[in-house]
């Protein structure tokens, strides 16, 4: 009977997680994101690297509701991971908002014509700050 508890606890775990992660790819792709990543950056001949990536990630982040990955490879790398994993997460809300056009509205509302590289460069900072000031002084959390 407690395998059976064990089982059901289990289906429904790996159930969500597919439901979750699906989700999350079905954004991605009606957002067009890995396209216009590579058209943006001029990589249009590595988009089967990049859908690969997504689906590894993807699958490892379902994975990680089921399985303890432990991983000893030092600090500099899991440094770079995140440095990765932050990138990811500042293309994908940059690509959103330029799909929703928020960009072009804001520019034109504000009449900024010829600082939106310093304004975008200004947020993305103070976006780092703010993470940088949650995750390492205390009383943040």
């Amino acid at each position: 009977m407690q395998a059976l508890k064990y089982l059901a606890a289990m289906s429904v775990s790996f159930a969500s997680g597919l439901f979750i992660s699906s989700a999350v790819f079905a954004f991605i792709v009606a957002l067009d994101v890995v396209p216009r990543l590579a058209q943006k950056t001029g990589t249009e001949k590595y988009i089967k690297l990049y859908e690969s990536a997504l689906l590894v990630g993807g699958i490892f982040g379902a994975t990680t509701e089921y399985i303890n990955y432990r991983l000893y490879i030092g600090t500099l790398p899991v440094m770079l991971i995140f440095l990765c994993l932050g990138v990811f997460i500042g293309v994908l809300s940059m690509s959103l908002a330029e799909v929703l056009n928020v960009i072009p509205i804001l520019s034109r509302r504000l009449r900024l014509h010829k600082g939106l590289f310093w304004f975008m460069l200004a947020l993305a900072t103070g976006k780092l700050i703010g993470s940088l000031m949650y995750f390492i002084m205390d009383g943040f959390y």
